[in-house]
């Protein structure tokens, strides 16, 4: 009946599938992801892409990608093709050709003349002001409007005449004809059908009435014989009106709607209008901007798709409030790049360092593993020279209680490399720290000292060896976990100020043919991937922070720029 389940754990919706196929309801199931071509897609839509491709896969069926582009003002071909790249960079396909509701324009015109010939829709001539008042209120019913019991004959003149083009914009609408008096407000004779005059990304200007979505996506669904119309909760309350325009229509099958909770990712937002919001104020460089939850943005800052799926998998899916953590998605991503990413050292904030016995004809280099499970990543050279750059946070003048790194008279192990004390510090005149002196035990060169215990391990990089890169380093976008859950504050408000941090760094130098969107553990500062457009870009070398090593956040406050600092590694 299917294979193994790849996409999820057990939920409600793979239980009515399972249902469903058992009992010959269906030989096969068909889904659909339907998106608006109306901008980027979120974290929500990919937990909505990995649960209708991931079910269309482990069950044996399809699943079909079909743009709803019935709002041409807010459509571009843009946002369709970006749409089409994040499904495929996620790793699904969708079957035949893509699908937009405007390829059953002329069958949606057709199929509201069959409405108005049956006596269930009828044109309105009230205004949208006028038909808010009519339809009543939540504890109120609503009226029947003046025209709805105009003849079939004067409905399909009016309607035909919409077309046409006689008519204003907003001057008439097509109504279904259900119940005004239905405590659903929804099927208080909603519109199916307006009059907008809008240059369309795909016909043109050929129409100037447009069909509304709840009208639209129903007849869609079952024109391509969908099985399942998989949707968010709050259309819910939509679903008897999806159910009733098929029931009147002479459709190829009807398909079930099945509503399921959408997904809420604390510290930032999933709603594409305050996304969109952020790219219009300038709050975010685009919508590709590395801290956007867009799947464009998260692509640029170094998530993969197989962490993010892995995230769709693990939060589930269920009718319960599904509002998730960002470190649950971090903890994915994490997860996932720990097995595959490359490891090199990097400095972030340098600090000079003179290896006052350096011996040429000693001082050798060494071959490190990329990565020490996975020896089939290869391995690199790490230099030693007579002046190496170690992170500034690995070194204190005054430690404190427990620290095991580097310190006047103390000893760290180099990664990969000598044990070096430190033997001095040099100051300039303002008396800030611009050079340490130090010195290393020969005899320590892949091996430990033989008298004493050397705890410390800190990361460096040869000077004459490292190559500049820009390192950007990347946290939550808000200061609060739910940014706009208070109404009486802008979201914008909560922006975190240390969000972005630029800086200029240093990385070793087997990072040089790094491709754009490669990735790397940076040992001891977390996982980075290089900027997918500005990375080799005018010879210049960039890398975006992805996830710190561990989850260094905390509710409390705002993380810094500060670096965080991994646990300590292996000796050698």
């Amino acid at each position: 009946m299917r294979s193994k389940p790849t996409t999820s754990a057990p939920h409600f919706i793979r239980n009515i599938i399972e249902a469903a196929l058992a009992s010959g309801k269906h030989q096969s199931i068909i889904t659909r992801f339907p998106p608006e071509p109306n901008g980027y897609l979120h974290i929500g839509h990919a937990k909505s892409i990995c649960l209708n491709f991931g079910l269309a896969q482990d069950f044996n069926g399809t699943c079909n990608l079909r743009f709803d582009d019935t709002n041409p003002e807010k459509e571009s071909e843009e946002y369709a093709q970006s749409i089409q790249d994040d499904v495929r960079w996620l790793g699904f396909q969708w079957q035949g050709e893509v699908r937009w509701a405007s390829d059953y324009f002329e069958q949606l015109y057709n199929y509201a003349c069959d409405l108005i010939q049956s006596g269930e829709a009828y044109v309105e001539d009230l205004t949208a002001d006028e038909i808010r008042e009519y339809r009543g209120t939540l504890t109120q019913p609503g009226k029947n409007s003046p025209y709805r019991d105009r003849s079939i004959a004067e409905n399909m003149d009016l309607f035909q005449r919409m077309r046409a083009g006689e008519f204003a914009d907003g001057a008439r609408v097509l109504r279904a004809k259900i119940d005004m008096s239905s405590g659903n407000i929804n099927l208080r004779d909603p519109v199916i059908y307006r009059i907008r005059r809008a240059h369309h990304i795909r016909t043109g200007d050929r129409w100037c009435i447009y069909p509304m979505y709840d009208y639209t996506h129903c007849i869609s669904d079952a024109l391509e014989n969908i099985t399942h119309s998989l949707c968010t909760l709050e259309f819910e309350d939509h679903r008897p009106l999806y159910d009733w325009v098929l029931e009147q229509l002479n459709v190829p099958c009807h398909p079930q709607q099945i509503e399921f909770s959408r997904l809420e990712l604390r510290y930032t937002l999933t709603s594409k209008r305050k996304l969109l919001q952020l790219v219009t104020d300038q709050r975010v460089s685009g919508w590709d901007d590395p801290r956007m939850p867009t799947i464009i943005g998260m692509r640029r800052r170094g998530y993969t798709p197989q962490g993010i799926r892995e995230f769709a998998r693990r939060i589930g899916i269920s009718k319960s409030e599904n509002i998730v953590d960002l470190d649950v998605l971090e903890g994915c991503v994490r997860e996932d790049l720990e097995a595959r990413a490359p490891r090199i050292m990097a400095v972030v904030q340098p600090l000079k360092v003179r290896i006052t016995n350096f011996d040429q004809a000693q001082a050798t280099s060494r071959n490190a593993d990329f990565h020490p499970q996975h020896p089939e990543l290869g391995n690199r050279l790490v230099h030693f020279d007579n002046e190496i750059m170690i992170e500034a946070d690995d070194f204190s003048e005054t430690p404190p209680a427990g620290w095991q790194r580097l310190t006047v008279g103390g000893e760290v192990r180099l990664r990969y490399s000598y044990v070096m004390r430190c033997d001095a510090v040099i100051k300039n005149v303002q008396g800030t720290i611009i050079e340490l002196h130090c010195s290393i035990d020969a005899n320590t060169l892949g091996k430990n000292p033989v008298d004493r215990k050397v705890k410390g391990v800190i990361h460096w990089l040869s000077a004459r060896h490292a190559l500049p890169a820009e390192i950007r380093l990347y946290d939550r976008l808000f200061t609060v976990p739910e940014p706009d859950a208070d109404k009486a504050h802008d979201f914008g408000e909560f922006i975190n100020p240390h969000s972005l941090t630029v800086m200029q760094g240093w990385v070793e130098e087997a990072a040089s043919e790094a491709a754009p969107e490669s990735h790397y553990q940076f040992e001891r500062l977390g996982y980075f991937c290089a900027d997918r457009y500005d990375h080799q870009a005018k010879n210049k070398l960039v890398f975006n922070r992805t996830v710190t090593l561990k989850d260094s956040w905390t509710k409390e406050q705002v993380a810094s720029p500060h670096i965080p600092q991994g646990d300590n590694e292996g000796a050698m």
